[in-house]
């Protein structure tokens, strides 16, 4: 069970940086960031199944693989956002972290604009016209 892993991780990194944040605060942001970003990297290789489960089930049911690809783009842009913010936040720069969600929240707007523009289309095109 690799959550168990994970928590495990997560609890012994806890006590770490709660012991070295009282004598060197930097080394116990250091020391959550690191720890952050290996089990960041420990689960980023099980999306990749996941996104060929996807890719399987968008070739099968004939949705055009740019609207796949601009979905994955946008939940990427999602978890990166959050897991940037966190870190700066676990360093106590709220105003910093706010501006990360923010920029992330802008890109999957800029993403999202042409599956949107679909949608609408197609919503238009199933209303009657001129009744």
């Amino acid at each position: 069970m690799e959550i168990i892993q994970i928590v495990g991780l997560g609890l012994i990194a806890t006590v770490l940086v709660l012991v070295v944040r009282e004598q060197k605060p930097m080394f116990g942001f250091l020391l959550a960031a690191f720890t952050g970003l290996f089990i960041f990297l420990f689960v980023i290789g099980k999306i990749e199944t996941v996104i060929g489960v996807l890719e399987q089930l968008a070739d099968k049911s004939g949705i055009p693989s740019i609207y796949l690809k601009t979905i994955l783009k946008i939940i990427g842009i999602a978890y990166i956002a959050e897991f940037g913010s966190q870190i700066v936040r676990d360093a106590g720069q709220e105003s910093i972290a706010s501006k990360i969600e923010f920029a992330g929240k802008i890109l999957i707007l800029m993403l999202a604009v042409p599956i949107i523009s679909v949608i609408v289309e197609t919503v238009l095109g199933l209303l009657p016209i001129g009744s």
